[in-house]
């Protein structure tokens, strides 16, 4: 008992310098109480910190999708001199949602989606031309750009409001914590989708529109046939080989219907393309740098996969080789105004689609180019 005793006077000399044995005894009873607290109070405490970070990241987000809304019924009556009082037809829009069809049984699933996804696309044109009938097809894009940006932001909104209210009722940590954990990429991309509306507004090319602007240098002087819905071709010749280049029409901000153009230059018996050769934006990896040219092998297109599924099945069918020419670009930068150094890797890729000629056909072929991306401010 003397031991115990001497033991808890020095612990008190070395925490408190000295103290008395009451002083040790209030310092080793607030230190039960602590662990005591933290034991029983822990998860909760940590909780409310949680709530408080997501509190503060939500409002945030809210801030953002007020501002994003702002911003569309701001060029619709600006821009596009539409009515005062078209808030309310904005708001609409902005709850419009897809139902994706029911794929229990994939056989013809991608049919069934590319049929939704282009009815989505159709009525919320429709929508648009109803509210400003005097708006030219590059405002109608501009428009339709910025509704996009807003109904995402809309969407990323409720769905962390729902999970934060959700947390708040349950006091369930697993619930908060996870949704502290994604909120720091949910702002990045949030973030991202805010900037884009700077460069909709001012109709200027972005990031994405990389393969647009690659396709397009093969086009210049060239004599260009609408083939699908905003999606144009023209030929041109390298090394004795014929080139069909295919890219969205520009200079709106759309990004076309490539898929069934290619689908209709490969049925076409008088073209007999031998090579496909895809140009598209890539979102590079942390640590790689922004305008960094990739070859692979493929269908470069990203979307939901309708498109890339029917490029596939096309080229399969009739045994036709797809190269895939991609430059690395972080989310940011795919929808912000195009950076100098994807400009400037414009240029490279035109010169490794040379090489891939040159490399993988004979003279006398014909090489289909698909220029792949949003295609505002890009010409053909």
């Amino acid at each position: 008992m003397w031991t115990l005793s001497l033991g808890f006077l020095q612990l008190g000399g070395l925490l408190g310098g000295g103290s008395s044995p009451v002083d040790l005894i209030v310092y080793i009873l607030l230190t039960v109480v602590s662990f005591a607290v933290v034991f029983m109070y822990g998860q909760r405490i940590q909780a409310y910190s949680a709530l408080r970070d997501v509190r503060i990241n939500l409002e945030k987000l809210q801030g953002l999708k007020d501002r994003s809304r702002k911003e569309a019924i701001d060029y619709m009556t600006t821009n596009m001199k539409a009515p005062k009082d078209v808030q309310q037809r904005v708001d609409q829009v902005l709850e419009y949602f897809t139902i994706m069809p029911v794929d229990m049984d994939p056989s013809g699933i991608v049919g069934k989606i590319e049929h939704v996804t282009n009815q989505q696309d159709d009525r919320i044109r429709a929508e648009l031309k109803s509210i400003a009938p005097q708006a030219d097809p590059v405002q109608l894009s501009v428009e339709q750009n910025i509704l996009e940006v807003a109904t995402s932001l809309n969407l990323l909104f409720k769905i962390v409001r729902h999970f934060y209210i959700q947390g708040q009722k349950t006091k369930s940590i697993y619930i908060i914590v996870q949704l502290q954990m994604i909120l720091p990429m949910v702002i990045q991309e949030a973030d991202a989708l805010t900037s884009a509306i700077e460069a909709f507004k001012l109709a200027q090319p972005i990031g994405d529109g990389l393969g647009p602007i690659v396709a397009g240098k093969l086009m210049v002087g060239k004599e260009k046939t609408t083939i699908e819905r905003e999606t144009v071709y023209a030929k041109n010749e390298y090394k004795g080989r014929s080139i069909i280049a295919l890219k969205a029409e520009g200079p709106m901000g759309t990004v076309g219907r490539p898929h069934i153009g290619v689908e209709k230059i490969l049925n076409d018996q008088t073209n007999k393309i031998s090579t496909i050769i895809m140009v598209d934006a890539a979102l590079k990896l942390e640590g790689e740098s922004t305008g960094e040219v990739a070859e692979g092998v493929g269908a470069a297109i990203g979307g939901i996969g309708t498109e890339k599924f029917r490029i596939e099945a096309a080229a399969t069918q009739k045994d036709i080789p797809m190269y895939a020419i991609v430059v690395k670009q972080s989310l940011i930068d795919a929808i912000s105004v195009m950076r100098k150094e994807i400009a400037e890797a414009t240029d490279k890729v035109v010169e490794r689609i040379h090489r891939l000629i040159e490399e993988k056909t004979k003279e006398g072929d014909t090489i289909l180019l698909v220029g792949v991306g949003n295609t505002l401010g890009v010409s053909q």
